[in-house]
């Protein structure tokens, strides 16, 4: 419950304070320079996560072909999802942290902290919390009667 309330409160202060840099940018710059900017920022995020989106979707396809489990490549995915979200937004820090989230070596470092915070279960096979699923049955070998 706690991780909802620092959510809802980052609802709620983010447009604030993208309003604020937005406002503080234009008086400095003018109006229609920051105009431009965020278009451009949204523009070249927008076609940096593409690229990024390919380059990490061939490398799930190689891993899968490689008959490995690409948790690392899907979470890499991930975040690049958020950082084009994060893009299509506008406002200034919005694009710093989409762009810095396209970075690879920024996802690689997201993605290792995660990893590291990540606690993974396993279950046998069946419904979590029983034990492995047995199967009872009769068999007969078919070479039992030629010795």
């Amino acid at each position: 419950m706690r991780i909802l309330h620092w959510l809802l409160l980052g609802l709620l202060v983010a447009p604030i304070v993208e309003l604020y840099v937005l406002i503080k940018v234009g008086a400095a710059i003018g109006p229609i320079p920051t105009i431009l900017l965020v278009v451009f920022t949204a523009v070249a995020g927008t076609t940096l996560m593409r690229q990024q989106g390919f380059s990490t979707l061939v490398r799930v396809r190689a891993g899968m072909a490689r008959g490995e489990v690409p948790a690392v490549e899907m979470l890499e995915g991930a975040i690049i999802l958020v950082s084009g979200l994060l893009l299509l937004f506008p406002g200034f820090i919005s694009d710093v942290v989409g762009l810095l989230g396209l970075l690879p070596p920024v996802r690689r470092l997201l993605v290792q902290l995660f990893l590291a915070r990540a606690v993974v279960r396993v279950h046998p096979a069946g419904r979590p919390g029983q034990g492995p699923r047995v199967i009872e049955g009769e068999f007969r070998r078919e070479d039992d009667g030629e010795r």
